[in-house]
């Protein structure tokens, strides 16, 4: 039986379909996110080390991320951060099928209209600067969900849970998302200062690489916060020109997302060889060639130019 409106989504291209659902099904996860927080117990889990943590955050966002997904897309391949959790999830977790209204807003190019559902890979970080959210730094975290087609990103979805959580007396939490080649959504992108150079970097897991590469740009100042997607968000609101981790660390549910949203402003994220990045399911998670990204109308090429040989030679891609 279809439901009102049933006609008019299927007519709209898949991508921006899964994307306009990703929207609402971020914004549930988030709430799951802050519930989680309110009710004080984390669940800590060390992965790999201190500096790569998961909560029960992480893990029940992604169960909601991947069931309503699945629920409404079948035919999508998902690809999240943490294992994999059959489980049926809570009722309440459950989103009403169909997109978030500002999705239609948004022009999907003739490029991406014939993509078809099966051929779509979901990339779901659902708790980005996991770490971070364990020591209060709320600001830091965001949910994402990027949407990749033909190894590329093609949409992407960031909410950030904790937006204004300083200012109790705002509205808390915002999703942005954007099309590439349509678009973006739900902020206002703003332009870095002319006069300087700032670049933003990690927080928890620097480098030798890391602190050459940063040396050799001459930055006027460093930002060293937690998660991608909140880098990402500095360069797209103007408050760093350059994102820059000479180092393997980030993977791709860290890109997807944040390189969609950029790329359809203008701006660019690729390795620290200037080499784009892919997104076939079968790639390796890991970006073992570090990621350099620069805001919209930031020169891309020269980071990539004064990046040293050394730190070029330390992340050369593995043949074969």
């Amino acid at each position: 039986m279809s439901h009102p409106g049933s006609s008019k989504m299927t007519s709209v291209p898949a991508v921006q379909r899964v994307m306009g659902a990703s929207v609402r099904i971020a914004d549930r996860a988030a709430e799951i996110i802050r519930g989680i927080l309110r009710a004080g117990d984390l669940g800590i889990v060390q992965k790999t080390g201190i500096n790569d943590l998961q909560t029960e955050a992480d893990r029940s966002a992604q169960r909601c991320i991947v069931a309503n997904l699945a629920r409404q897309f079948p035919r999508l391949t998902i690809i999240g951060e943490e294992e994999p959790d059959d489980r049926p999830v809570p009722d309440d977790w459950i989103v009403e099928s169909g997109a978030d209204p500002r999705a239609e807003t948004l022009q999907c190019p003739e490029g991406l209209t014939g993509i078809t559902e099966d051929q779509i890979v979901v990339w779901v970080d659902p708790l980005d600067g996991t770490k971070e959210f364990t020591q209060g730094l709320l600001d830091h975290v965001t949910v994402l969900i990027g949407i990749a087609a033909g190894g590329e990103p093609a949409a992407g979805v960031i909410n950030q849970p904790y937006f204004n959580y300083q200012h109790p007396s705002e509205p808390q939490g915002r999703t942005i998302f954007g099309l590439r080649g349509g678009g973006v959504a739900g902020f206002e992108p703003r332009a870095p200062p002319a006069d300087s150079r700032i670049v933003t970097t990690t927080r928890s897991h620097s480098t030798g690489l890391v602190q050459s590469a940063l040396q050799a740009l001459q930055p006027d100042q460093v930002l060293a916060v937690g998660g991608a997607g909140h880098k990402v968000m500095l360069l797209l609101e103007g408050r760093a020109h350059a994102y820059v981790f000479a180092s393997p660390g980030c993977k791709k549910w860290d890109t997807c997302a944040p390189e969609a949203i950029l790329t359809a402003l203008g701006g660019r994220l690729t390795d620290i060889h200037g080499v784009q990045l892919r997104y076939e399911a079968d790639v390796q998670h890991m970006n073992a060639t570090g990621v350099l990204a620069t805001a919209p109308g930031v020169e891309h090429d020269w980071y990539v130019q004064r990046i040293p040989a050394d730190v070029r030679d330390g992340l050369k891609p593995k043949s074969g």
